[in-house]
């Protein structure tokens, strides 16, 4: 199975963004916060990213006779390959892009249904265009990788609230016309 197709199914996609903020969570954990998830197809999915070795065990407990798991997010197994992504054709791009999208929108559908208050919750979006030669996108996305590392090192305690983070950077089309 490729890494696409192994990372974009939606239940799959799902279970490996629970981990995102550095989190370990049993399987129980895993199915309150994926409640929709039915319990055998939950254990499928965990079972299948195990084996692949995107999310690890790091903790076994023994309770009423059967082994609770721990497990935890191997951060680079759960990133397309840049060989692979490299490979994707442009219909490959476009599921690819689509099973994004449709987590993003799942996600903010879920936040809809909590009592949602963007301007208390932080909640944001909106799109921007800059102008910059290439090397100043370089810098561009060098200084957004140091805002997020700096953050991403947070520890979870109870004044923190986890924030899950969508981007997308596209280059406008290169017929677009020049204002100048």
């Amino acid at each position: 199975m490729s890494s696409a197709d192994l990372l974009l199914h939606p239940v799959r996609l799902r279970i490996v963004k629970t981990f995102l903020g550095d989190r370990s969570l049993t399987t129980a954990q895993i199915a309150a916060e994926l409640a929709d998830v039915p319990t055998g197809s939950l254990y499928r999915h965990i079972a299948t990213l195990t084996r692949a070795g995107v999310l690890q065990v790091v903790a076994e407990r023994r309770v009423r006779g059967t082994v609770e798991r721990t497990y935890t997010l191997r951060m680079l197994a759960a990133q397309l390959p840049p060989d692979e992504v490299a490979e994707m054709s442009n219909q490959d791009h476009a599921q690819a892009f689509l099973a994004y999208l449709a987590g993003l929108l799942s996600d903010f559908d879920r936040y809809l249904t909590h009592d949602p208050a963007p301007g208390r919750d932080g909640a944001d979006y909106r799109v921007n265009a800059m102008w910059l030669t290439d090397a100043e996108y370089a810098d561009f996305l060098g200084d957004l990788k140091d805002v997020f590392q700096a953050r991403l090192a947070n520890e979870a305690n109870q004044h923190r609230r986890r924030r899950i983070v969508y981007h997308v950077l596209l280059p406008a089309p290169e017929n677009a016309p020049d204002p100048r």
